[in-house]
C-alpha cells in the first residue's frame, strides 16, 4: 500500500482533485523531482504551434479501397504496419480534411489506453485518423526530440497523470498543455531527433518490403477478394460448419485455386504447430524472470519489457519462450480485432515468453518461413484465416485446423518474397534498437540532472 502526506498546494495546483490515485502516481512524484532538480522546463503548449484532435463526425465505413481511405483508430497508432486497417467513406465523410495527419507530429491516444504515442512518419500519410487522436505539432524543439521525451518513462508518466474517468480513462488537449518538457542543450536534442528520425525512415522502408511481398499474393488472388457477404451454398457443400462465417466462397474459391496450382499443407512444411498450454501467470516486477508479451504488445512497432514471468507454476517454460524460426499467429478475438493476426519472431523479442494465446509454426528453412508469413498476413492469407476460426462469443483458431490449411507451393518467386520479408525483418530491428537508444538518452540525461 502506498501511503503519502499531501500538502494543501498540491489540491490547488490539481483543481482540487482528492482522489488518492492522483496525488500518488508517477505523473506527480515526476513533477516533484523535476521542481527539486530545478531542471529547466517549458510547458508543452509553448513548445508546441498547436494540440488539438482532428474531425469528428458519423464514421461510414466501406468494403471496397476505391471508395475510402484507411483509416487509423486509437489502437492502431502503434502499430508497426498498417496492412489491415478499416476503410472510411471518401464520400459520405464530413470535413475530411480535418482528418489527415502531417509528418512529424506526434500523436497521443486519449481514450481507453492513454497516453500512446506515435511519430507520424511516411506511413501515416494519406490516410484518415480518428478524433480519438491527440496531434501534438511541434514548433520550438525538434519533433523527434519531443516524441522521444513524450515516450519516455517520465513523458509517459506525465502524460497519464492529467487523466480522468471512472471506468473508461480520458485526457483531453488542455489536460496535457502544461506538461513540463524539460530542455537539453540543443546539440542533445538534435542527436535524439536524429535517432527518431532514422528509426522512422527504416520503418518506412521496412514496410514497403513487406507490402511489395503481400501485394504478389493479394495480385495473384485478386479475383477471389470479394466484398460480398451475403450468399448462397449448397448443403453438401458445407464445411465443418453451418455458420456463414465458415463457409466464406471467396476464401473457399482461394483454396480451390491454391489446391489446383500445386499446394502444400502448413503440417507438411512445418516441424510444429502448436499453442502452449493456459497456466496461472505469476508476474514478477524486476528483471529476474522471463520477458513476457501478450499478442497486443506483438502489434507494436516499439515496445519496452513490463512484465516479467516467473518460472513458478510452469511446467514446461520452453514451449512459452519463442525462438527465429518461428511464424506467429493471433488465434482468438473478433474478426474486426487481433483474430489471425500474424508476425515473424525477430531479435527484439527472441527469448521471451508469449502469451498462450499465440500459435507457434515452427519452420527451421528461412525461405519457407518467410513464405508462409508473406501468406498468411496478405489479405488473402487473412480471409482463410478467418474462415476456419470457430466459436460463438469469442472466436478462435486451433492449432490443428491451422496446421491443415493448404497454402500456396514455393514458385520461381519464393526466394524474392523471402528476401523481402528478410529486409523487412531487419530493418524493423535496427528501427527499434534505435528509438530504444533515442528514449534512453532522454531518461539518462534527465537523471543526471536529478542528481
Amino acid at each position: 500500500m502506498k501511503t503519502l502526506v499531501a500538502q494543501r498546494g498540491w489540491l490547488d495546483d490539481s483543481d482540487l482533485r482528492l482522489d488518492a490515485s492522483f496525488h500518488l502516481s508517477d505523473g506527480q512524484l515526476t513533477l516533484a523531482a523535476f521542481k527539486r532538480a530545478e531542471i529547466h522546463t517549458e510547458p508543452l503548449q509553448k513548445v508546441s504551434e498547436r494540440i488539438f484532435y482532428g474531425g469528428r463526425s458519423r464514421r461510414i465505413y466501406v468494403s471496397n479501397p476505391e471508395n475510402g481511405l484507411p483509416f487509423i483508430k486509437g489502437a492502431d497508432i502503434i502499430k508497426s504496419d498498417f496492412s489491415n486497417l478499416k476503410i472510411i467513406s471518401r464520400k459520405r465523410t464530413a470535413n475530411l480534411k480535418e482528418y489527415f495527419l502531417e509528418e512529424g507530429w506526434t500523436v497521443i491516444t486519449r481514450s481507453g489506453t492513454i497516453g500512446n504515442t506515435a511519430y507520424v512518419n511516411k506511413d501515416f500519410i494519406g490516410k484518415a485518423a480518428s478524433d480519438d487522436i491527440i496531434r501534438v505539432v511541434p514548433k520550438t524543439v525538434p519533433s523527434g526530440f519531443l516524441y522521444a521525451f513524450l515516450s519516455s518513462k517520465p513523458g509517459q508518466a506525465l502524460l497519464n497523470h492529467g487523466s480522468y474517468g471512472a471506468v473508461i480513462q480520458h485526457i483531453e488537449p488542455e489536460h496535457i498543455e502544461n506538461i513540463p518538457v524539460p530542455i537539453f542543450k540543443s546539440e542533445k536534442q538534435q542527436e535524439v531527433h536524429n535517432l527518431i528520425i532514422q528509426a522512422a525512415d527504416l520503418r518506412v522502408e521496412s514496410n514497403k518490403n513487406l507490402n511489395l511481398a503481400l501485394s504478389y499474393f493479394n495480385t495473384k488472388y485478386q479475383n477471389y477478394l470479394g466484398y460480398q457477404t451475403i450468399f448462397s451454398k449448397n448443403v453438401k457443400k458445407l464445411g465443418f460448419s453451418w455458420v456463414g462465417r465458415n463457409n466464406d466462397v471467396f476464401a473457399e474459391e482461394v483454396s480451390e485455386k491454391i489446391q489446383s496450382d500445386g499446394f502444400n499443407v502448413i503440417n507438411q512444411i512445418a516441424e510444429k504447430v502448436f499453442a502452449p498450454p493456459m497456466f496461472k501467470h505469476i508476474y514478477l516486477s524486476s528483471d529476474n524472470g522471463y520477458v513476457f508479451y501478450t499478442g497486443a504488445d506483438l502489434l507494436k512497432s516499439f515496445r519496452r519489457p513490463s512484465r516479467f514471468l516467473s518460472k513458478k507454476g510452469v511446467n514446461r517454460i520452453s514451449d512459452y519462450v519463442v525462438n527465429e524460426n518461428q511464424v506467429l499467429v493471433y488465434k482468438s478475438g473478433p474478426r474486426d480485432g487481433m483474430l489471425g493476426s500474424v508476425f515473424l519472431t525477430d531479435g527484439n523479442i527472441k527469448g521471451s515468453c508469449l502469451s498462450d494465446h499465440v500459435i507457434r509454426i515452427q519452420i527451421q528453412d528461412e525461405i519457407l518461413r518467410n513464405w508462409v508469413f508473406a501468406f498468411l498476413k496478405s489479405k488473402v492469407g487473412l480471409r482463410q484465416l478467418h474462415n476456419i476460426a470457430t466459436g460463438t462469443a469469442i472466436l478462435f483458431i486451433t492449432p490443428e485446423r491451422l496446421a491443415a490449411m493448404a497454402i500456396p507451393r514455393l514458385d520461381d518467386r519464393c526466394n524474392e518474397i523471402s528476401e523481402l520479408i528478410r529486409k523487412y525483418k531487419d530493418l524493423n530491428e535496427r528501427a527499434f534498437l534505435l528509438e530504444e537508444l533515442a528514449l534512453c538518452n532522454v531518461e539518462k540525461e534527465i537523471a543526471q540532472w536529478q542528481q
